[in-house]
């Protein structure tokens, strides 16, 4: 199976038979592959109906769930790895969401899109409107997204909260980029973490 940048590079970095969260599955193609090809007990947590129905019918393991407030229900430590991948900037307290990440799981993976990213900001300068890309393919008054983040802004929070970040990823459409000037060049961003 494909999976997006993002996923493929967190998939090959979960330990095998590890026990996984993924908050904000979507359809569960990344736990379909951790547990295909890792061996992970992987759990999911969705709160579109249509997608966890579309999960349980592949077999996976997945609750429709809220991630602002349903994470305060799973205990400290449940899960090796906690995943949350294009869901950061959804959330109604960013913060908080990381804080239960890393309560749950030993580790965390966040990936996001960056608002900073250099297309993104000549489309806002030359254009005038907010830019439509495709990793943000709907205008703005359709979109989930009510934080706009970038990896600097991400940076900062981590530091204020004390995280620890083991490794990141950057990426420009499907092709992983080095991180020299990834506030500018990165298209969206992928983060290790722990405490």
């Amino acid at each position: 199976m494909n999976l997006r940048p993002d996923l493929a590079v967190i998939a090959r970095h979960v330990a095998p038979g590890s026990r996984v969260l993924d908050v904000g599955c979507g359809e569960g193609e990344l736990m379909a592959v951790l547990q295909a090809d890792k061996g992970c007990d992987a759990r999911g947590m969705e709160i579109d109906p249509a997608a966890v129905a579309r999960c349980v019918a592949r077999g996976l393991s997945v609750v429709q769930g809220d991630a602002d407030r349903d994470l305060a229900d799973y205990p400290d430590g449940a899960f090796d790895y906690a995943i949350l991948s294009q869901t950061l900037q959804t959330a109604a307290r960013p913060d908080r969401m990381l804080d239960d990440l890393l309560r749950i799981g030993r580790r965390a993976f966040v990936s996001f899109p960056n608002f900073a990213y250099w297309r993104m900001r000549l489309g806002l300068l030359v254009g005038g409107r907010m830019p439509v890309t495709r990793h943000l393919p709907v205008s703005w008054y359709e979109t989930q997204n009510i934080h706009h983040v970038t990896v600097e802004d991400f940076r900062d929070l981590l530091r204020e909260m004390g995280v620890t970040v083991e490794q990141f990823w950057f990426f420009t459409g499907d092709s992983e980029i080095g991180g020299i000037k990834a506030n500018w060049r990165a298209e969206h961003a992928v983060f290790q973490l722990s405490r």
